[in-house]
């Protein structure tokens, strides 16, 4: 059974960590075990806590996108009605972008949950992954460099430290201009590609975020875009997983647990607002690399804690 204080810890830090290149399922199998607490992570009252932290992530995404997400439903609508995608239909695009992007990461979701979180749910594998999610933020980090420098050399205005720190070229662009940029960069094959990415994190330890974000990268988007393209996918993959389980949620099998569940997806709810605000004005001037360390490092520290512990 979780208890009060241990819904709002693991709520506060699925919210953070779903958004946040840094796995959250990872996080949730490695902390309460470093935490000492006596958890069946595989029980389902701990999954069903799961459900209702992610649907409150999915929400608060929802609701911070809103504008983006009227403006997209008007494009489909456009689109279904003229039975063709105009080129200068921004709006149009992406929502047909996020679509296709979605088919994947569902299908695979469907098939593929059960067996691969069996396999790999255990506090020292879902660290062995942390460190294999930051090598692949770093890996991404260095190609999209590499391609940058090779397109169009770095002047010293836009160059960017070994940090990960990097200055602006110009203003960051707004809310419209971000969704144009996604929607004349990404092609059909890239949005299928990233949406399969984002299976990855099926596995504790592999971030859904960071890998959607790192085939933005890889896609040709810019870190900010990249971010906003896998926030907004994010939004229906996690929304309808959490959805068709909401009768596990509701159910009298667990009337005594909704008062946690509540304090978790509150805590989880507010934790996502905030990270989404950071992390779009971050990637506006920085880079996915103050993460690939924190996974490598953070990682490698559980994943010694957890031998230890046993």
């Amino acid at each position: 059974m979780i208890n009060m204080i241990q819904a709002a810890i693991l709520g506060f830090l699925q919210g953070l960590t779903e958004l946040f290149p840094i796995s959250s399922l990872g996080h949730s199998v490695i902390l309460p075990k470093l935490f000492g607490w006596n958890l069946d992570q595989n029980s389902g009252d701990f999954l069903t806590f799961l459900i209702a932290t992610h649907l409150a992530t999915a929400i608060v995404l929802f609701i911070f996108f809103l504008k983006d997400w009227i403006e997209i439903f008007k494009g489909l609508a456009r689109s279904v009605r003229a039975r063709k995608i105009s080129p200068t239909d921004t709006y149009a695009k992406l929502g047909w972008l996020l679509i296709v992007g979605t088919i994947p990461a569902g299908i695979l979701g469907l098939v593929l949950e059960k067996p691969i979180r069996a396999l790999f749910a255990s506090p020292l594998t879902a660290a062995a992954f942390l460190v294999v999610n930051g090598l692949v933020l770093f890996t991404a980090e260095r190609l999209r460099r590499r391609e940058t420098q090779r397109v169009e050399p770095l002047s010293v205005s836009a160059r960017t430290s070994p940090h990960g720190a990097q200055e602006p070229r110009e203003p960051a662009a707004n809310a419209e201009d971000s969704d144009a940029g996604i929607a004349t960069v990404l092609s059909w094959k890239q949005a299928l590609g990233i949406g399969a990415a984002q299976a990855a994190a099926l596995v504790p330890g592999i971030s859904r975020s960071g890998s959607s974000m790192v085939g933005g990268l890889l896609s040709g988007l810019n870190n900010e875009n990249a971010a906003r393209f896998s926030f907004l996918l994010a939004t229906p993959v996690i929304g309808a997983a959490a959805v068709l389980k909401l009768p596990e949620l509701f159910s009298p099998a667990m009337a005594d647990q909704r008062g946690v569940f509540l304090v978790g997806a509150l805590c989880s709810a507010v934790a996502a607002w905030f990270a989404t605000k950071f992390l779009l004005r971050f990637f506006e001037t920085r880079t996915l690399t103050p993460f690939a360390i924190y996974c490598v490092v953070g990682g490698g520290i559980y994943f010694v804690a957890m031998l230890v512990m046993g």
